[in-house]
């Protein structure tokens, strides 16, 4: 049989299975589409090879070998392969494909020839200070990271035998829930044979965390959700949406819920405005019932309100640097760079990378920094940012970058050793403050602390938000000096610390448990641990008593000494 015959047939039986598992968009925009057909024309071109090696007698492997055998250099090995890759068609087209990918993405939407329409992919407009969220609205201010967030659910899921042995927490999704920001998240299978034996009945439930107080719940559902994207095959969430849609490009697949609490996913759908790839812009959504697969395709102005995220941070920062960047030409962002801006980055890779997020009018807001492009530690304005219609507003005012914020609140505390998160932006006395909390080694909450923009050297501590906001008010007014803002003891605006209890137990009595769940909860400035045995009973020790639990978790059997409320290991 010929050989282009033979690598036809075989690449005949290769296009659907890898379509199925790599699932583009039919559509001339979509690089994935673009690297589907060059994946299909090496494959093309790899059976051909074989083909063209075995016609002259040898195939390339056998070559090799007597190649090196008779003392020939591997240069020579290397050519022979390349002279039988360039005598393939198939490699002689994905080469061709890559090269028009390259040429055409360069020519129709390089940023030297579409300046202007990469600047005019957002519209930003000029605020002032007022838009910035106010001290008295901070319950509306998420000041949770992502990673204390995954900690805290991952602990109420721990709880949960039967839920914790089949599945994990999938990625947070950043919404507001009846007025209030909140994280939440929904489980995920937690390998193919789990998604085998629990695939009839689907995911149980998922996680909510409030940043505010700082709690997590498990919401279990009266039925599962079936298709979601840690499901195979036909239950596999992107695969569905793709054969429903299939010529139309959408990402951002994430987890959200409605003001009832019911589960819904949400991918953005984007149209090119120019370009090949590149001048993509949000033009509505897609809403996917996880229950039954249902799908609902919307432009932006039918999207319901409960819908958070249509706007990806991330791509709101992008298009905001292209607007700060190329408003006045290609060449000016590269040489004269007059009146060029970006959001703040920082430079260490480590650093905690989440927006500040604010809850505002039934809306998360995105807020970030902008900086002169010469990345200096300082700020000349901030943006606001809706993501679900991208109304972006820019508020000028200088002081302090994020992170150097952090870095003085972390100061202040430094013989602690608190890690500072991502903070917010709120506005005190009309002025603006990032307004964070520190956090210990074990990811615990343990303080709040709240730093002017325009003089970051004015900073206030506390343990709870409100005498955090009360310190810094009372700092601003001159009634407390910056040391007396961040001694708790002597702050005349903070809650007197009670003493910790250290229960004499060494006459207690003994008794073995089996742990059902552990919380840790801050009292007066002191961190208690709560346990529940598994007869619902619940202990508590000051966690500086019982340190040791720190190896010990949900499901584990211990030996503790306790008087009926309070305990320590035995």
């Amino acid at each position: 049989m010929n050989k282009h015959i033979k690598s036809g047939i075989a690449t005949m039986f290769f296009i659907p299975l890898w379509y199925y598992k790599t699932t583009p968009a039919l559509n001339i925009h979509s690089e994935g589409l673009w690297f589907f057909a060059i994946s299909v024309a090496m494959f093309y071109g790899t059976i051909e090879m074989f083909g063209i090696s075995k016609e002259q007698g040898r195939r390339p492997k056998e070559r090799s070998l007597r190649v090196i055998s008779t003392g020939s250099s591997k240069d020579n090995q290397s050519m022979t392969l390349i002279k039988y890759m360039f005598k393939s068609i198939g490699f002689r087209v994905a080469l061709g494909i890559f090269a028009s990918m390259f040429i055409l993405s360069f020519f129709a939407e390089g940023e030297i020839f579409h300046s202007k329409k990469y600047s005019e992919l957002i519209t930003v407009t000029e605020a002032d200070v007022s838009e910035i969220p106010s001290a008295e609205g901070t319950s509306s201010i998420a000041l949770m990271d992502t990673k204390s967030a995954t900690k805290l659910g991952d602990r109420e899921i721990g709880a949960l035998s039967n839920v914790v042995s089949q599945y994990d927490v999938a990625g947070y999704t950043q919404i507001d829930f009846q007025g209030c920001p909140i994280k939440t998240a929904p489980l995920k299978y937690a390998d193919f044979f789990k998604w085998l034996k629990n695939k009839d009945t689907g995911i149980p439930g998922y996680v909510t965390v409030d940043p505010v107080n700082m709690d997590a719940e498990y919401v279990a559902l009266d039925e599962g959700m079936k298709y979601v994207p840690s499901a195979c095959f036909s239950q596999n969430l992107k695969r569905h949406v793709r054969f429903t849609y299939p010529t139309t490009i959408f990402s951002n697949g994430h987890f959200e819920i409605d003001e009832e609490g019911t589960p819904w996913y949400v991918y953005s759908v984007y149209e090119q405005q120019f370009g090949l790839f590149d001048g993509k812009q949000v033009t509505g959504c897609i809403l996917v019932n996880p229950f039954n697969g249902e799908t609902q395709k919307l432009s932006l102005d039918e999207i319901p309100t409960w819908v958070d995220v249509v706007f990806k941070g991330d791509l709101i920062c992008k298009q905001y640097n292209y607007y700060a960047q190329l408003n006045g030409g290609y060449w000016n962002s590269k040489f004269g760079q007059v009146g060029c801006k970006k959001i703040t980055e920082s430079s260490d890779s480590d650093s905690v990378s989440d927006y500040g997020y604010v809850a505002k009018d039934g809306d998360i807001w995105i807020y970030t920094g902008v900086t002169s492009v010469n990345s200096d530690s300082s700020n000349i304005g901030f943006i606001l940012s809706n993501e679900r219609t991208e109304e972006t507003l820019f508020i000028p005012c200088t002081g302090a970058d994020e992170f150097s914020a952090m870095a003085a609140a972390e100061g202040e505390v430094q013989e602690k050793g608190y890690v500072a998160s991502f903070p917010s932006l709120i506005l005190v006395d009309n002025n603006p403050t990032y307004i964070m909390v520190l956090k210990d080694n074990a990811g615990l909450v343990k303080m709040y602390a709240a730093v002017n923009v325009e003089q970051y050297n004015l900073v206030a501590t506390a343990t709870t938000q409100e005498d955090c906001i009360a310190n810094y008010k009372a700092l601003l007014n001159g009634t407390l000096s910056v040391e007396e803002a961040n001694t708790e003891n002597t702050a005349s605006t903070a809650i007197p610390e009670t003493k910790p209890i250290s229960k004499d137990l060494s006459d207690a009595p003994t008794k073995q448990i089996t742990i059902i769940k552990i919380e840790t909860i801050v009292e007066s400035g002191n961190t208690y641990i709560y346990i529940v045995d598994e007869n619902n009973k619940i202990y508590k020790a000051l966690y500086v008593d019982v340190i040791d639990m720190l190896l010990v978790n949900v499901g584990d059997t211990i030996t503790i000494k306790t008087d009926g409320e309070y305990f320590v290991i035995e």
